[in-house]
């Protein structure tokens, strides 16, 4: 499959790296001010400059290092690319989920897949998308958005939505290891806070992580996949956003509670639930050496279904190559 990535951070470099391994070439690439297409694609020449069809993806991320763009076309040109599949891979944006939504569907217009890394789009506007899709021979895949390397919404999908009555988990790493740290060491969240933004697991602002937003994105985007697919007619589906979400972050957790806890065997975790009716995210208390009890940034999604019981599944829930491994695979599903 030829693609056109669309996004060149840390997930976005990754997939241009590996899609060769998975059978792939990336034939564009763009990030927010440039974009490289390979020749006889559209657009102008790629980074690599000869013949070859795909562009070369060490010169592409060579440059971006480098330079801080990775090419010298318009990334206009990347999205008008001869491409299969758009990979869209830019920064999760809410609201109107741009420009990540208009980079969807602007491939759909042209019949052709894509593939999202990007959570704007599918839990903001998953509606929308639908539609997009009802009107286009090409398709859409968001596994990445939920639990990076973790195969959350394919193994829903293979036990069928209509089976499958909640979801929950630990989806964010970051929270997780704040908790963690808490509780191993005594230590209140500023303290822990600090020394993960130190390691560069926490962000300079944390909001999105600690308050619980991204772990919410997510179960929105679960609780979507739910009522959509377990509904006889789409127009009978509820649609969920962030605002159908009750989520309450981790700040308020005092170092007191992990100790107490501790003490009947119990710890805290940052448990996302969805179902086709609701979407919660709170920190809930846990047994300490029970499933949802995954430490540092370790991820793990529970799937309670109405026949094969309880599903675990955990992972890394984030990260450059392990969400790009999610990404190429739902690119392979689309094969």
């Amino acid at each position: 499959m030829r693609l056109a990535v669309i996004g060149a951070g840390a997930v976005g470099r990754s997939v241009v790296e590996l899609a060769g391994e998975y059978g792939h070439e990336v034939v564009a690439v763009a990030d927010s001010s440039s974009a490289t297409v390979a020749d006889g694609t559209g657009g102008r020449a790629g980074a690599g400059g000869d013949d070859s069809v795909g562009v070369d993806p060490d010169a592409v991320v060579a440059r971006k290092a480098e330079r801080g763009i990775v090419g010298d076309a318009d990334p206009e040109d990347a999205l008008s690319a001869d491409y299969d599949v758009l990979v869209e891979a830019t920064p999760t944006t809410l609201g109107d989920a741009e420009p990540g939504f208009s980079h969807v569907t602007a491939a759909l217009e042209r019949d052709r897949h894509a593939v999202l890394a990007n959570k704007g789009p599918v839990a903001e506007r998953f509606g929308d998308l639908r539609a997009a899709v009802d009107d286009s021979d090409g398709e859409i895949r968001f596994e990445a958005t939920v639990g990076g390397a973790i195969p959350a919404v394919s193994t829903v999908e293979d036990i069928e939505p209509g089976h499958v009555t909640a979801v929950r988990g630990v989806l964010n790493g970051t929270a997780n290891f704040i908790l963690t740290r808490m509780a191993a060491e005594g230590l209140d969240y500023e303290h822990v806070l600090a020394e993960a933004q130190d390691l560069g697991v926490a962000e300079a602002d944390p909001s999105f992580d600690v308050d619980g937003t991204d772990a919410a994105l997510k179960c929105v985007i679960l609780a979507n996949v739910l009522s959509f697919g377990a509904a006889d007619d789409p127009a009978d589906a509820r649609e969920f956003t962030l605002d159908d979400a009750d989520v309450s972050g981790i700040r308020d957790v005092p170092g007191s509670a992990l100790r107490l806890a501790a003490e009947d065997g119990r710890t805290v975790r940052l448990i996302g639930e969805a179902t086709g009716e609701t979407v919660r995210v709170a920190p809930r208390l846990v047994p300490e050496n029970g499933t949802l009890a995954v430490s540092g940034t370790q991820n793990i999604v529970q799937i309670e279904t109405s026949h094969a019981g309880r599903l675990n599944i955990s992972g890394r829930g984030a990260g450059g190559p392990e969400t790009a491994s999610a990404v190429l695979g739902d690119v392979g599903r689309l094969e």
